[in-house]
C-alpha cells in the first residue's frame, strides 16, 4: 500500500477499491480492517470507509463514483489529487 493518495493513479485507486471488495468477500477481519483504515487515511474524506458501505445512493457506491467523490472532495478542500497516469 502506498502512503498517500497522491502516490496512486486513478486506476491504482480503483484497483485498491477492488482489493477491498475482494477482502470483504473472502478474507478475515484482520486482513480487511487494515485496508479500510488505509482507505480512510489516504482519502481523508470525512465519511471515511462509509463511502464504501453507506453510500448516499446505490450509484455512489460504485467504484468509479467513489473515485469521483474522493477526487472532487479533495479538490474542493485544497488537498492533493491522484498521480498522473
Amino acid at each position: 500500500m502506498k502512503n498517500n493518495l497522491s502516490d496512486y493513479t486513478e486506476q491504482e485507486f480503483l484497483d485498491f477499491i477492488a482489493e477491498i471488495d475482494r477482502a470483504n468477500e473472502d478474507e478475515p477481519e484482520q486482513v480487511l480492517s487494515p485496508l479500510l483504515m488505509h482507505f480512510s487515511k489516504i482519502t481523508e474524506h470525512p465519511a471515511g470507509y462509509d463511502l464504501l458501505y453507506k453510500p448516499a445512493t446505490k450509484q455512489d457506491g460504485e467504484p468509479k463514483e467513489i473515485l469521483r467523490i474522493v477526487r472532487e472532495w479533495r479538490l474542493a478542500n485544497g488537498k492533493s489529487g491522484f498521480k498522473p497516469a
